[in-house]
């Protein structure tokens, strides 16, 4: 008698066995996992109110998250703000720059601000110091150029494999845009970090900076401003330095911006959010045009 199902084949084991239990299973059928980034991240909401993970955690995942979607020129230095080095400056003016700044990195440029040629290391003009007639071009660094469409992680990546710290943002049509460090990445996941030459004044608000110059927060209530800069900046409208700031232009500043309120220059620093972080802000000098708020 000849086999009725002779093609069909010889039975085997699944390769993948299903360890769930019953309940697991329906559990995961009545409750589904998130289907797109926002569900993922009230998912993890939800997971710290039930004290399933930390609020530090929540918020270093949620920055990860939100950073596959962000780009270099999203997070950059704008030009305008860049602190570079003249390539044929004096020694001591280029000492007197790295001193007032406190960076580590700085583009060197050669003529015009947007053309970059290098990137020196603070920690190399210990090397001129020494050595004066070493020349300063034998110390530059190459200087890595990206795109404003790239993308944080992927320049993470590359920070990472390279070993490099700091990268020139270029635009489409190939001008300088700005720079982003690595410090800028990791920010946008685990928050601001502080910088070891920061002295806090009074609060977690308001910080002095190496220059002399001040990092407020834009939720820097009013009063902590005056009180540090000796200020009469009215509290009538707003609570907050970001919101007062925000009605002096009539809109958020973007990052590289800078209003003038009273007799303080506030400059982005960072935005997050749709909202400033951190305002560099410095006195105006006599005779630079300030608005005058009652």
């Amino acid at each position: 008698m000849s086999d009725p199902h002779p093609h069909r084949p010889p039975r085997t084991l699944p390769t993948h066995v299903d360890k769930r239990t019953l309940f697991e299973r329906l559990l995961e059928f009545l409750s589904p996992g998130p289907d797109s980034r926002d569900e993922l991240i009230e998912t993890l909401a939800d997971a710290e109110q039930r004290e399933l993970i930390e609020p530090e955690s929540r918020l270093m995942l949620e920055g990860v998250i939100r950073m596959a979607d962000m780009r270099a020129g999203d997070v950059m230095v704008a030009a305008p703000r860049m602190d570079l080095l003249d390539i044929d400056a004096p020694y001591d003016e280029l000492l007197q720059v790295v001193i007032a700044t406190g960076h580590s990195r700085f583009p060197v440029y050669e003529g015009e601000r947007d053309k970059v040629i290098g990137i020196l290391m603070a920690k190399d003009l210990l090397k001129l110091q020494r050595a004066p007639e070493l020349n300063l071009r034998t110390l530059l660094r190459p200087a890595v150029f990206v795109p404003e469409s790239k993308r944080l992680n992927e320049l993470l990546r590359d920070f990472r494999s390279n070993r490099n710290h700091l990268a020139m943002v270029i635009d489409e049509f190939g001008q300088t845009a700005g720079l982003i460090t690595i410090e800028d990445v990791l920010e946008e996941i685990v928050g601001e970090i502080e910088d070891e030459f920061d002295e806090k004044d009074g609060d977690n608000s308001v910080y002095t900076l190496a220059d002399g110059s001040h990092r407020v927060a834009g939720d820097a209530p009013i009063a902590s401003v005056n009180a540090a800069f000796g200020t009469q900046l009215s509290e009538e409208e707003f609570d907050t330095i970001g919101g007062l700031v925000a009605q002096q232009l009539g809109r958020v500043p973007r990052r590289g911006e800078a209003v003038d309120v009273a007799s303080l220059r506030f400059s982005v620093m960072l935005t997050r959010g749709g909202a400033v972080r951190w305002y560099r802000v410095s006195r105006l000098e006599a005779g630079e045009a300030a608005a005058e708020l009652d």
